[in-house]
């Protein structure tokens, strides 16, 4: 067991008990939730729960039982495509169901497993569960990521997606007609108030932009080319939910299950279709495609034959 013990400083004065933890000692906000779940916290010595608001000089009291970090287990995963390899990157297509790494909670299968497990070897620095991770793609989200190989490759790349040097095309079906059809969503993205595993537009989000146009429209539903220019979690389900248009299969968003089941949706239609950056070894502007999956296509070809 660990704890702390501290005031609260005026500048976290209203914060949300988990969110303030999270920043004052390094947590993520779940486990801080967890934390004042277990009743762990206490302010001034009386328990305060996850969405309690922390008063600026009050004292806190933290106990919490450390987690194991997680690990790199390799597990093979057939629906991986591997995009291209060289000495410096893999460039891979993720199936669905898959997460980028290891994280606490999450027991499914990961892109670094599965790239273990078919024996490519990655070095480079960071924590040890994110080897060469440099951007990642929901569970539920299909399509390209790369991963960098070599510690060189890893600071480029790192530095590419922080300054917005990488073209990142997706492509999404979602509920209605976007009005305009084609257009830019520009609204900061923070952790939702009320629901630990949701995000939301708010107040004091991140920056957060989105660039869309309409490739087809269906009846009650578009196709859509979506061009990040920044790479917020969950960021164009949250854009397009906040809308009105939630992805199409994405109840997390408040997407239409009868929609979702009409067209066998079981994940939200959304696909990182294209990737180009420029590469870490060769100094070149590559481009990398994905064709869609099959459970996709079959939503697709169903709405086209509507």
């Amino acid at each position: 067991m660990e704890s702390r013990a501290l005031p609260v400083p005026d500048g976290r004065d209203g914060e949300r008990v988990d969110a303030g933890l999270a920043k004052l000692l390094g947590f993520s906000r779940t486990f801080a939730a967890e934390v004042a779940d277990n009743g762990g916290v206490t302010m001034d010595g009386c328990p305060a729960g996850k969405s309690d608001r922390l008063r600026a000089g009050a004292w806190l009291e933290v106990s919490w039982q450390p987690k194991a970090e997680p690990e790199i287990i390799p597990v093979a995963v057939p629906d991986l495509g591997i995009i291209h390899d060289d000495d410096d990157i893999v460039v891979v297509d993720k199936p669905a169901g898959v997460a980028a790494h290891p994280s606490l909670g999450w027991e499914g299968p990961t892109v670094l497993g599965a790239l273990a497990a078919a024996g490519f070897r990655i070095a480079t620095t960071g924590a040890a569960e994110r080897q060469g991770i440099v951007h990642r793609l929901d569970v539920g989200t299909s399509g390209l990521m790369v991963v960098a190989k070599t510690e060189h490759a890893y600071v480029a790349l790192k530095r590419a997606f922080k300054e917005r040097e990488v073209d990142k095309i997706y492509h999404a079906v979602v509920q209605g007609h976007p009005d305009p059809l084609a257009g830019t969503i520009d609204a900061p993205i923070g952790r939702h108030p009320n629901h630990s595993w949701k995000f939301a537009v708010t107040p004091t989000g991140k920056d957060s932009v989105t660039h869309y146009e309409t490739l087809e429209a269906f009846p009650g539903a578009s196709l859509l080319e979506v061009h990040l220019e920044t790479g917020r979690t969950h960021q164009i389900r949250v854009h397009m939910a906040a809308h009105r248009h939630p992805c199409v299969g994405d109840p997390l968003y408040g997407a239409d299950p009868t929609l979702s089941a009409r067209l066998q949706l079981t994940r939200q239609w959304l696909h990182a279709r294209e990737l180009s950056f420029t590469h870490p070894g060769t100094g070149q502007w590559v481009t990398f495609t994905s064709a869609y999956p099959a459970d996709l296509a079959r939503a697709l070809a169903i709405l086209r034959g509507e």
